[in-house]
């Protein structure tokens, strides 16, 4: 199986989705322990949630799972988060806390995971996102997330329905954000934080350099929003995202607009 799968667009919007892939290697599989071999930590359906909202969107959609490796995690191991529970390059435990493996992966295989699987995943969102700008003199990457809503080990209490991430303003033109935050806020029945827990993975921080013409804004989605539940098996609600997914559409619709107002903009 390849490791990235790209829908390429011809508008000014692209979709970094790198949690929905399921697929590991069977000798990776084989080192999971029970816990680890559930995936629980995926971003179940956020592909299926986001399809077909945006005409001529791009996508860039990794294949793999995120134990294999976490395409959303800086390459160099460094952490997001200092100071913070959190979980890493090639992830020990899962979100809950709790060990994943019952061969851990040596400094050697995190490196192969990291050329046969992360860097194929950047090498192709890199591509698009500068095929795109260099078409539409800007681009915007909107990464797709999602997460339960519940996680004692990562944040306390409960996490709001749309997590809007920025690193503090400093991905994207403040009117991408501005428009986000207005639309959530405005989405009856759903609450809404910016740069709260999540202020945007490595993706976002990464790409989100707005004086090259590429801004970002990473999207975490609480998972009951769409699911039926936030446990296995992790089963697509039709009725919870029919009302979810015109908000999603406002976003898209909106930020694909005001691409036609950043060109140039510093």
């Amino acid at each position: 199986m390849m490791p990235v799968e790209v829908i390429r667009g011809d508008g000014p919007v692209v979709l970094g989705l790198p949690h929905t892939g399921t697929h590991v290697p069977d000798e990776i599989m084989a080192r999971l322990n029970a816990r680890g071999r559930g995936l629980d930590d995926t971003d179940w359906h956020i592909d299926r949630l986001y399809g077909g909202l945006l005409p001529g969107v791009t996508t860039v959609r990794a294949t793999f799972h995120r134990y294999v490796i976490d395409a959303n995690r800086d390459p160099s191991g460094d952490s997001l988060y200092p100071g913070q529970n959190t979980t890493g390059l090639v992830p020990l435990t899962d979100f809950d806390g709790h060990d994943i493996w019952d061969t851990p992966t040596t400094e050697s295989e995190i490196e192969a995971r990291r050329v046969a699987f992360h860097s194929p995943y950047h090498t192709a969102l890199k591509a698009e996102l500068q095929r795109v700008r260099d078409r539409h003199g800007v681009a915007i990457l909107y990464d797709c997330h999602s997460i339960r809503g519940n996680i004692p080990f990562l944040f306390e209490g409960t996490l709001p329905d749309f997590n809007i991430g920025t690193n503090s303003g400093a991905t994207c033109d403040p009117r991408i954000e501005a428009a986000t935050q207005r639309i959530c806020a405005d989405a009856a029945a759903f609450s809404s934080i910016t740069n709260g827990r999540f202020k945007g993975g490595w993706t976002t921080r990464h790409y989100g350099q707005r004086e090259t013409g590429i801004h970002a804004i990473q999207m975490e989605l609480a998972q009951s929003t769409y699911l039926t539940a936030e446990s296995p098996p992790w089963t697509y609600d039709e009725t919870k995202a029919g009302k979810l997914r015109p908000h999603l559409t406002r976003i898209l619709t909106t930020l694909a607009e005001l691409a036609a107002n950043l060109k140039g903009t510093p």
